[in-house]
């Protein structure tokens, strides 16, 4: 079975769920609202570990043999193939002929709303209503320093927004930070868009999708609407961040599972393969997401969150604590890790975006759950349960659920983007404590409280309550 038809399978059962469970009672009075979110327990015991298969590193592609996603990375993925397709000459932004542009078929917006229309004249239920959050979910940022313009990515809308640099702080609780361009749309091919990188020479995008689409897009600095990307590039499934050496040109993907990092030529594109990997039992990647590159001493930071398991096993997982893994920068194979930053010390809780500073060797961590921005002094060669020398924590800081961060090395500046709030906060780029933000991009409310619901997997409904239970 393709992986886009278990895609809509999941979404249709979802929307059927939510359908049976409002009609299995009465419903609340009034509009749909979010009444409660209630967190699972903070410490519990995971399974016993059993070991971990060991994977030939000696060839750039041969986990794929040996994963149970390999049918899905080593095939073009549907939304890749060759198929001109109605919509393939609608959107004439970009190089048309670019051989990569070849993979990618748009989807047929039109067609599928005719055949929605006919199965709901022929009786197939809708929804009473549809339960959604309509404000931007930011998961990664981004300062293009020549444009003076600040970008982060949106994966609740699929699209990401470019805001002037200097936007002054909305006055009122209500306003928002208007954006200079936003790009969305079915051209632009984005989905569950997670991390970024922007050329710090020509401006261009390249965005990274954390769930379905399992593709790189690459956007021209100016792109805005629904406009195609310069290329498109098929990537495994579930990467989550992005880092690059601008002296090689290579950049670097996270993969969340199975655990691994791939290592592409910058302009890689269409179904160019990895040129390298780091996979396998010694590498402790235990579910990697934030990613940062040192050129100067040729070092890879890594953070994982600690979800280890042997994913041919049922059974065999366990918890770790999470932790920051140095490598060398040409790393391939099954490498182990040259140091490993881990321990209660380091305050890490789901470290998100990473950043290093090359001028002074800081790396700093978007520490979702810490609520915090950690700063580790001298990241080149610290290792085990160190104390980071600067954190950016407390109510003034304004951050909330942080899981992307970059830096303006020219304007002496660290910017945050806030999973939990739809906002940006910039801060002095030797900030620590309870810092005031210098000022904030915001594009909702003051007292917005993201719900996070474009992965539901799962609902039910409590009909004592009246409530709809949605687990993320």
């Amino acid at each position: 079975m393709r992986v886009q038809q278990k895609r809509f399978q999941w979404a249709g059962l979802a929307v059927a769920l939510i359908t049976v469970a409002v009609m299995a009672g009465a419903a609340p009075q009034g509009t749909s609202r979010l009444v409660s979110v209630q967190q699972l327990p903070q410490n519990y015991d995971g399974c016993d570990w059993a070991g971990y298969p060991s994977a030939n590193p000696t060839a750039a592609d041969s986990p794929q043999e040996q994963n149970l996603l390999a049918k899905l990375e080593s095939e073009p993925s549907p939304a890749l193939r060759a198929d001109p397709g109605p919509q393939k000459a609608a959107p004439q932004e970009g190089n048309m002929d670019d051989p990569s542009r070849q993979y990618f078929s748009f989807p047929e917006v039109q067609k599928q709303m005719k055949e929605m229309a006919e199965m709901r004249a022929k009786g197939a239920r809708v929804p009473v209503r549809t339960i959604r959050d309509t404000a931007p979910t930011y998961t990664s940022i981004a300062v293009d320093v020549n444009a003076n313009e600040v970008i982060m990515t949106d994966n609740n809308l699929w699209s990401y927004r470019v805001f002037d640099r200097l936007s002054p702080t909305p006055k009122k609780d209500t306003d928002i930070t208007p954006p200079k361009r936003i790009v969305t749309g079915d051209h632009t091919a984005l989905q569950f868009n997670n991390g970024l990188y922007v050329d710090p020479v020509n401006g261009d995008i390249y965005s990274v999708e954390s769930d379905t689409g399992d593709k790189m897009e690459r956007f021209a600095r100016e792109a805005q609407n629904d406009e195609s990307p310069i290329s498109i590039l098929h990537t495994p499934h579930r990467v989550y961040n992005i880092a690059a050496d601008e002296q090689k040109q290579e950049l670097f993907l996270t993969v969340e599972f199975p655990p691994q990092v791939v290592v592409y030529p910058k302009h890689a594109k269409g179904e160019d393969r990895a040129v390298r990997r780091i996979f396998g039992n010694d590498t402790k990647l235990d579910t990697p997401h934030g990613i940062a590159v040192d050129e100067k001493d040729r070092l890879l930071f890594v953070n994982t969150w600690g979800h280890h398991s042997d994913f041919t096993k049922a059974g065999t997982g366990k918890f770790l604590p999470p932790a920051i893994q140095v490598y060398a920068l040409d790393a391939n194979g099954d490498a182990k890790p040259l140091r490993t930053i881990t321990g209660d010390k380091t305050q890490l809780d789901w470290p998100g975006g990473m950043k290093f500073n090359p001028n002074n060797g800081d790396l700093f961590v978007a520490n979702d759950i810490g609520q915090s921005v950690l700063v580790f002094a001298n990241a080149a060669k610290v290792s085990g349960d160190v104390a980071p020398a600067r954190v950016i924590h407390g109510p003034s800081t304004r951050l909330r659920n942080p899981t992307g961060v970059a830096l303006d090395l020219k304007n002496g500046e660290v910017w945050v983007s806030n999973l939990g709030n739809s906002s940006a906060t910039v801060y002095p780029l030797m900030a620590d404590g309870d810092a005031s933000p210098l000022r904030v991009i915001r594009s909702a409310e003051e007292s917005k409280v993201g719900v996070n619901f474009g992965r539901t997997a799962a609902v039910t409904y409590d009909p004592i309550r009246q409530e709809i239970l949605v687990p993320n």
